[in-house]
């Protein structure tokens, strides 16, 4: 079906989410991005993985500081049916949600209400989480609180996983792509008024917090809770412990690691100062 809608993303969840569409001819008119950040060393200015999709699918976009007045203007003066919205990353005004006929719909990883806020993927994993899943609902001005139009759920064991605990970014996989499909299944229907909006039952809801690098600190010892925070955050904030040595507290990042007995075992580590060094050479240095 060749229609006019704007997408709204950044990161590579989007990415997964786009390709998904592609594969059964949903192609975005417009993609709306966020500008390109800084980063490494020299804090470059480099695009974010939306804006290269775009480049490399032809396909316009735009990167705006701010959704305001101007930003209404741009989307009001073509007609578009919907917009699609996954991992943008900002909450979308009300004013910006009104503009097209059918609303927003938003690809959630998780299955709401449960998991709303920044980071389900990451909250999913540290919960250890069994039954997961993506939902599409239709947006309102509040974070994640819109009515539902689908849902898919499965079991950790059920899936590519084969019960052990996913790291974030293999969960991020998973749910984008089975957002992606749910997402092709969904628009034609709700495009033809086949859907009925279900609204989420508040009382169930749970929240997610954007996580920051004091987050990661963890506990050698914790077993299975540390390994299920090394999973979920050592891509993203990453994970560390502190340990004393000459009178000084010295801060290690843990850059590999396995769950072997019930135990959390480091593999390999960063010393404060130092380069990427085995675990065992680290516990050397130590002596």
């Amino acid at each position: 079906m060749k229609i006019n809608f704007a997408f709204f993303g950044t990161s590579d969840f989007s990415v997964v989410v786009l390709n998904e569409l592609k594969k059964t001819g949903w192609l975005p008119t417009l993609i709306i991005t966020a500008p390109d950040k800084p980063k490494g060393r020299g804090l470059k200015l480099t695009p974010l993985p939306v804006k290269l999709w775009a480049l490399a699918n032809k396909i316009d976009f735009i990167q705006p500081e701010k959704l305001d007045s101007n930003l209404c203007y741009k989307l009001q003066v073509t007609s578009y049916k919907i917009f699609v919205v996954a991992s943008y990353g900002k909450i979308i005004p009300r004013e910006i949600l009104d503009i097209p006929e059918h609303g927003a719909l938003n690809v959630h990883p998780s299955l709401l209400p449960k998991y709303r806020g920044a980071s389900p993927i990451q909250a999913q994993i540290l919960n250890d989480e069994k039954n997961i899943g993506v939902t599409i609902m239709l947006m309102d001005e509040k974070m994640d609180h819109g009515p539902l139009l689908a849902q898919r759920e499965f079991l950790i064991s059920n899936s590519q996983f084969l019960n052990k605990t996913p790291t974030a970014k293999e969960l991020s996989e998973k749910l984008a792509a089975e957002g992606g499909k749910l997402l092709a299944e969904t628009l034609p229907k709700w495009l033809a008024g086949e859907i009925t909006p279900i609204p989420q039952n508040n009382s169930e809801a749970t929240f997610t917090k954007k996580f920051e690098k004091k987050d990661g600190e963890i506990d050698l010892n914790g077993g299975k809770k540390t390994w299920l925070a090394y999973q979920a955050l050592s891509s993203t904030v990453g994970v560390f412990f502190f340990v004393k040595h000459n009178d000084r507290i010295i801060r290690v990042k843990v850059t590999g690691a396995e769950f072997r007995d019930e135990k959390f075992i480091p593999k390999r580590v960063i010393s404060e100062g130092k380069k990427e060094m085995d675990y065992e050479d680290f516990l050397r240095g130590l002596k």
